[in-house]
């Protein structure tokens, strides 16, 4: 009886071990996966949020469609036509730049050592302003100084308008964009109101989205020009350069015919 109870015992312990041995791993796996459930959220998340923000160009071009074709569809063209003659004439004035300092040693030497014709030559081989009231001054070399002196004065002045020909166009684009802007918002604001008279109610619905989409050509309208005003003050400044060595080229120019002439 004993023996019996002892092999019941031990068949007992072996087959609660085997059972315990069985649902180890299961309860391991079940475990593991309560504790990484958390964790695996928590990214999924994070992907998710991640993968919300919009790119600045899709940005850029939701809130150009909430502006409304109308008004923003012009500051857009004013954008367009202003850079495209910002950058000409930046292409423009690139190309007129020389070294004016080279090019008075050059003409010097040249004066000096085969006369007027030689000088000529330079100028004819150099690209622009300061190279042509050059040319135009010694052209009028044989007359007299003050004939000299009169013909680079008055081609330095059509140099001049070379130069600044169409930047007013940047300048009249940089006033209106932002002036379209407001007007742009001003309507926007009276649609809002018109919005809300029909409906009876101020609603804040309406109230915001007719300001915000009255703000965004505003917003558009200062941005055209803060980037056109960019360029046109490079502009200026590259004008301001040239002219001053157009200057110096002139001053410079008489004091060398009037050393050519004298030696003569």
């Amino acid at each position: 009886m004993k023996r019996l109870f002892s092999i019941l015992a031990i068949a007992t312990v072996m087959a609660f071990g085997n059972i315990q041995a069985a649902t180890a791993p299961a309860q391991l796996t079940t475990n593991v996966q309560l504790l990484i459930a958390p964790i695996t959220t928590t990214l999924q998340d994070g992907d998710d949020a991640a993968a919300e923000p919009e790119s600045f160009h899709q940005n850029l071009k939701k809130r150009f469609i909430e502006g409304g074709p109308s008004f923003m569809g012009i500051v857009l063209l004013c954008l367009i036509l202003g850079l495209a003659i910002a950058i000409e004439r930046i292409i423009f004035l690139s190309l007129s730049t020389t070294n004016s300092k080279k090019l008075q040693q050059n003409v010097e030497d040249a004066l000096n050592s085969g006369g007027v014709e030689a000088a000529k030559e330079v100028c004819r081989n150099t690209k622009g302003p300061v190279a042509s009231i050059y040319y135009q001054g010694l052209d009028r070399a044989d007359e007299s100084i003050d004939a000299a002196e009169k013909a680079v004065v008055a081609y330095g002045g059509v140099q001049m308008g070379q130069l600044e020909k169409n930047v007013s166009w940047v300048s009249l684009f940089i006033a209106l964009a932002p002036m379209l802007g407001f007007m742009g918002t001003v309507i926007g604001m009276i649609d809002a109101f018109d919005k809300i008279e029909a409906a009876g109610d101020m609603q804040p619905s309406l109230v915001a989205g007719g300001i915000k989409v009255a703000l965004l050509t505003t917003v558009f309208g200062l941005i055209v020009a803060i980037i056109l005003q960019v360029f046109y003050n490079y502009i200026i400044a590259k004008i301001d350069s040239i002219v001053n060595d157009m200057e110096d080229a002139s001053i410079t120019l008489i004091d060398m015919l009037v050393a050519y002439k004298n030696k003569k």
